[in-house]
């Protein structure tokens, strides 16, 4: 019998892990958590049934945080640290991953991190606390690179706006802070009316995407967890944003043999053989209730798939609708 759960409660809500379990019940064998974070869906997956869980997250603090209460699952929780578009070396024939993109409470909280434009800040946006931070790029960038930057990542249509303003700043003096870039942006836009999102949002989002390379893993890591996965194990992903639920969602489509040809008079087309059964052909979102709980639960998107015992195929990075920058940072 598994040994109790340790009573401490984790300090973040994780979003949609009860649609996920009842989706993916009854909860058995080895799962992934490819980003750990607060360590919310390692413990439901825990709680719930599964054997094992492998933790992984590429920020060394997110296993510090947990040092508190990791321990009281012995070796039923396996702390990883690293990228999870690396997952398939962690662990094979999984019985299940669950990815939740994009940043974490924990790091949006601490200043020092630099991912939040309501508090001031080191502009460092680097979730793994090594390599190029946002204060490199917003720094040292071309002009249309940071432009291109904003466009693509964070959909910002004021992107040319924002970045010639960022070089004139710059060459007064070097930005180094959020709230000074927030600043910046702000002086780019129209005023936010009440209920509107934060003029800088978009632009935050953008440059922590570049920062993080969070297209390139994710990419990389739904093509890992097919690799990782047994026949039969689950695939749960929570995006936050339009850019990262249309890659899932297309490489499913894909992976799944689902997708047709564009041209119907057009000579088919051979496939490889489906890698994955899709649960849901929509998303599934958060109720109302878990919304009025957690905020950020509200632009939540949850897909599920089931593996095949199909060979694993690569896709390619452009038919899943992921942005690809001509320059190289």
């Amino acid at each position: 019998m598994a040994a109790a759960a340790p009573s401490d409660t984790p300090p973040h809500i994780p979003v949609l892990l009860p649609a996920i379990l009842d989706a993916v019940a009854p909860v058995q064998g080895v799962w992934l958590d490819g980003t750990f974070g607060a360590g919310g869906y390692t413990r439901g997956l825990l709680e719930a049934g599964a054997e094992r869980v492998i933790a992984v997250d590429r920020d060394p603090l997110a296993f510090d945080l947990a040092a508190e209460w990791s321990g009281g699952y012995g070796a039923r929780l396996v702390q990883q640290q690293g990228v999870f578009s690396k997952m398939d070396t962690y662990g094979t024939d999984l019985d299940g991953v669950v990815l939740d993109l994009g940043v974490s409470s924990m790091q949006l909280d601490l200043a020092e991190r630099g991912f939040s434009f309501m508090r001031d800040g080191p502009l460092d946006m680097r979730m793994s606390q090594s390599g190029t931070s946002a204060a490199d790029i917003v720094n040292g960038a071309e002009e249309e690179t940071l432009a291109n930057i904003l466009f693509l990542y964070g959909e910002e249509r004021a992107s040319r706006r924002i970045a010639k303003s960022i070089l004139r700043e710059r060459a007064l003096e070097r930005i180094t802070t959020t709230l000074r870039l927030a600043g910046i942006i702000e002086g780019c836009l129209p005023r936010s009316k009440p209920g509107q999102s934060h003029p800088a949002t978009r632009s935050f989002q953008a440059l922590r995407i570049a920062v993080n390379n969070e297209y390139g893993e994710l990419f990389e890591g739904l093509m890992a967890a097919e690799r990782a996965l047994k026949p039969g194990g689950q695939l749960a992903v929570v995006t936050f944003h339009s850019v990262e639920d249309r890659m899932v969602k297309r490489f499913l489509t894909a992976r799944a043999g689902t997708g047709g040809n564009a041209n119907r008079y057009a000579p088919e087309i051979a496939r490889a053989a489906p890698g994955f059964t899709v649960k849901s052909r929509k998303a599934i979102a958060a109720t109302a209730d878990e919304i009025a709980a957690n905020p950020r639960a509200r632009s939540a998107r949850l897909r599920l798939a089931t593996r095949t015992d199909a060979p694993f195929e690569a896709v390619d990075a452009k038919a899943i609708g992921m942005p690809l920058l001509k320059e190289t940072l």
